[in-house]
């Protein structure tokens, strides 16, 4: 495995990333990401076991579950979309739906994601003009990866991302990934 000095979420062929300042909870700051694949993915996940799981967490769980394939995941930081009952549920069903409708995808393939305070309804107008302003500026380059893991951040000194190459079969598998 070879870890490249350069790279993240866009680091793998076919996938788009951009950030957006949606003045989720300050303004003049990005505060959404948006990670677009243009194949469906076979997708995975571990969640957690703790009763007390945030909005988001429940949606992906089903996601992962339920549907044939993900292609898309929308973040915002700010609000964590935890401890806000149906009505946080019901923001992650909008938010994927907000997403399916302009990647024309099916809204079942959309992960959500929430970082911040907990315990806050979303502003879902900032949520939905996030994702139109994202949509048009999905790129492949590196630039727009490291941008949408900047946008990621909430207490964090410095994003998180990385890429990594490892070979398989014969073939060269490059994987790319962000975290808060």
């Amino acid at each position: 495995m070879e870890i490249l000095k350069e790279g993240g979420v866009t680091a793998p062929k076919g996938f788009k990333a951009a950030s957006a300042a949606a003045e989720i909870k300050y303004k003049n700051r990005t505060d959404m990401a948006m990670i677009y694949s243009e194949k469906p993915c076979t997708q995975a996940g571990v969640f957690t076991s703790n009763i007390v799981k945030a909005a988001p967490v429940r949606w992906d769980k089903a996601v992962v579950t339920d549907s044939p394939f993900a292609q898309a995941v929308v973040v915002n930081s700010g609000i964590a979309n935890a401890c806000t009952g149906k009505q946080g549920y019901e923001y992650c069903g909008a938010t994927a739906k907000a997403a399916s409708e302009c990647l024309n995808i099916p809204d079942s393939a959309v992960l959500v994601a929430s970082t911040g305070v907990i315990g806050k309804q979303l502003p879902m107008d900032r949520i939905c003009a996030g994702i139109d302003a994202m949509v048009p500026n999905l790129k492949g380059d590196l630039e727009s990866g490291h941008n949408a893991a900047l946008a990621i951040m909430t207490t964090d000194t410095h994003e998180k991302e990385v890429a990594v190459e490892i070979e398989i079969d014969g073939k060269t598998v490059t994987i790319g990934g962000m975290c808060k």
